[in-house]
């Protein structure tokens, strides 16, 4: 086992620890869920030491049974949820409020604000990004805005705000490096991702002090070794972390699209669609988004992104909140009970649509019920609605790029879902291709900390590693059913704008 990399992939809803081997196999793998808060309608939190928690207890138990020795493993890499907004005290790591989570709507308002300032021009330039609630710069803003006393201590330098690799990164070396890797801060609405360095005007005009925030880093060095003393980690004290990169950076990474124009699709909790456009951060006329995807020995990868805000959270809700199923496999099962979806089209704009709409003010909605509507039909049009906004993201990203995308990676666990792989093909009339390995958000993780680590040469050896499992090709003409699709969002569309 010699030459190992533990890879944590921190997500929304869970934290996993994954054993990959210098073959890049998995040798080992836990899973920790952890729960999820929602104080107000709109609103998401995670407790931020719960986060932390789960992910301690997945590392420990991937690692317990590996049989693994410490001799055996040579760095650590971090993948994250990204958005996701944490702020702490500097000299005892407490935070000073809960995680505000990339889902939340609640700074929708500053962010009308921020529009109504002109500055949605600036940040576009600057941040490749567009003004949403979705990032975290304006969730920092929220914390310091609503915790008495947090603005003047953070001007003073006590206290410390990052995204899920910070945090756990300074967790994880007991406080000794507050870092960002390039790909997270390039999510927060306050850094240029030309200069690659937070934006001094933009994080005055946000209200976000420098003295806060973490140094931005390359993906892929050495950060800072483990801490002695975590409780159920001693046996790693002194192993390097040394790749880090945010959730779909990761998982392009991880699926080797390492040459400009080629595309990967997440589907996970969220559902993010990334096109490698090489050295050239492309702005996006069609409402997608600009950012660093990789940073490798003084060079920086840049990606188009597309986001759907809600794609196996919409399973999840069928499960949990409407007791519909019992198993996301059920899920499937029932869909592929029905031929089709009997005219039912669910948007599942549970907290606002992203690109390439950006509606922060969309909600879910049902569309076509009739009295012959079942839960089959109900689990087929929660299947196709992803592939329909998976759709909506590839469609955007050609007319931007003028490049056609030839066939598109899929991974995530909402990928292992035949029917929707099938769907999902038909409607982009390309290739699907699912590989062998699907925890490709580690595994870019694990490449990335390998790279640092010297477990592997460079991204041709990576890019000679991948390998299809299933490829899903297109059937049948989706179009009619698309056109229906689009409907059914502008009915979805500035439902709760006050």
């Amino acid at each position: 086992m010699e030459g190992c990399i533990l890879a944590l992939d921190q997500g929304t809803t869970s934290s996993r620890a994954i054993l990959f081997d210098r073959n890049g196999q998995i040798c080992a793998r836990a899973q920790e869920p952890f729960p999820q808060h929602y104080p107000q309608p709109g609103w998401v939190e995670h407790d931020p030491v719960e986060l932390l928690d789960s992910q301690f207890r997945a590392m420990e138990n991937c690692l317990a049974q590996s049989g693994f020795r410490s001799a055996d493993l040579a760095g650590i890499g971090i993948a994250n949820q990204r958005e996701t907004a944490i702020v702490w005290e500097r000299d005892t790591g407490r935070p000073i409020y809960p995680a505000i989570v990339w889902q939340c709507r609640r700074t929708a308002p500053l962010c009308d604000e921020l529009m109504r300032d002109g500055m949605a021009d600036e940040i576009r330039r600057k941040t490749g990004l567009v003004i949403d609630a979705y990032f975290s710069g304006t969730k920092y803003r929220w914390i310091l805005d609503h915790v008495p006393g947090a603005a003047e201590r953070a001007r003073q330098g006590k206290l410390c705000c990052g995204t899920v690799d910070s945090w756990l990164i300074w967790n994880l070396t007991g406080g000794s490096c507050h870092v960002t890797d390039y790909s997270n801060a390039s999510r927060t609405m306050l850094f240029d991702i030309d200069r690659l360095c937070w934006d001094e005007d933009l994080c005055r005009r946000l209200g976000v002090p420098l003295e806060m925030l973490p140094r931005p880093v390359p993906n892929s060095m050495v950060y800072g070794s483990v801490a002695s003393g975590i409780q159920g980690l001693e046996e790693l004290a002194g192993v390097p972390v040394c790749g880090a990169a945010g959730d779909q950076q990761a998982a392009l990474f991880g699926q080797a699209c390492f040459a400009p124009g080629q595309a990967k699709n997440t589907y996970g909790t969220g559902c993010f669609m990334l096109m490698n456009t090489g050295g050239a951060s492309v702005r996006s006329d069609g409402g997608l988004l600009t950012s660093v995807a990789w940073n490798l020995n003084g060079k920086t990868t840049y990606a188009l992104e597309g986001s759907v805000f809600n794609a196996g959270s919409t399973i999840q809700w069928l499960r949990d909140e409407l007791g519909l199923i019992r198993t996301a496999h059920e899920c499937d099962e029932l869909a592929e009970s029905v031929p089709d979806n009997g005219g039912v089209y669910l948007v599942s704009a549970f907290t606002g649509l992203g690109a390439p709409y950006w509606d922060m003010y969309a909600r879910g909605t049902i569309l076509g019920l009739t009295r012959g509507t079942t839960r089959a039909h109900l689990c087929r049009a929660v299947l196709e609605g992803i592939a329909y906004q998976a759709a909506d993201l590839m469609d955007t990203m050609k007319r931007d790029t003028g490049r056609s995308i030839p066939r598109l990676r899929v991974d995530g666990g909402a990928s292992v879902s035949d029917v929707m792989m099938e769907f999902q093909a038909d409607l982009l009339g390309v290739p699907v291709e699912r590989p062998r390995v699907v925890e490709t958000t580690a595994l870019g993780a694990a490449y990335l900390a390998g790279l640092a680590s010297g477990v592997w040469s460079g991204t041709d050896q990576l890019a000679a590693r991948w390998q299809t499992e299933r490829t899903f090709l297109p059937k049948k003409d989706r179009t009619a059913e698309y056109a229906v699709w689009r409907q059914a969002v502008e009915r979805s569309r500035h439902w709760a704008n006050p």
